[in-house]
């Protein structure tokens, strides 16, 4: 029988991308602190924020096998967090992404709490964006689409309009890598509907 599989995350994005595998899971948001450490690369970052994650619900669901990921916006080795409802935050990082590629990454961590399982992968996509004209990206602004979105932007939404390329996984844009998450779910034993187990 099959472990009992939990996201660690409230991310709709992240629940609707887990879902296309067709298993069963239930949702659990894990509250950690996001703020980066002094020096911190941001692939460690991630990494250590989605590894976390998966332990804080962990420790509190033994047996069950629980999934969490983090995505950072990455531009010049600076890492783009969430801006909010500010709209000056917003505007600032839409202007360092106009016109360049920078990389999305996002850390995917697998942890059962007791058995010494834990497992994580760190995924980078390469996204380019066309130059972005000041009446762009007011509009952008305005839609609100952003605001609780790394970097500012959701590829899946109306920024689609300013990507001029995109090399890597696109679900990992999104928030959660597909490949790589079977990957590691099959790693742990995890059955999934095509694996026959």
């Amino acid at each position: 029988m099959a472990p009992r599989l939990i996201l660690a995350s409230a991310s709709p994005r992240r629940r609707e991308l887990l879902g296309l595998l067709g298993v069963p899971f239930d949702v659990q948001a894990a509250d950690v602190d996001e703020s980066p450490r002094a020096g911190e690369p941001p692939a460690a970052y991630v990494e250590r924020l989605a590894r976390e994650k998966a332990l804080a619900i962990a420790t509190k669901a033994p047996g069950a096998l629980v999934l969490a990921a983090d995505t950072s916006v990455v531009v010049d080795a600076e890492i783009l967090g969430k801006p909010g409802a500010s709209l000056q935050e917003g505007g600032r990082m839409l202007r360092r992404l106009s016109g360049r590629a920078h990389e999305v990454m996002t850390a995917v961590s697998l942890s059962s709490w007791g058995e010494g399982r834990g497992e994580g992968v760190v995924v980078t996509t390469l996204v380019r964006f066309k130059p972005l004209t000041a009446a762009e990206i007011s509009w952008y602004l305005s839609t609100g689409e952003g605001q609780d979105k790394a970097g500012g932007y959701a590829v899946q939404g109306h920024a689609g309009l300013f990507i001029t390329s995109l090399s890597g996984s696109s679900s990992n844009v999104i928030g959660l890598p597909l490949a790589e998450t079977v990957e590691l779910l099959l790693r742990a034993g995890y059955p999934l509907p095509w694996s026959g187990r």
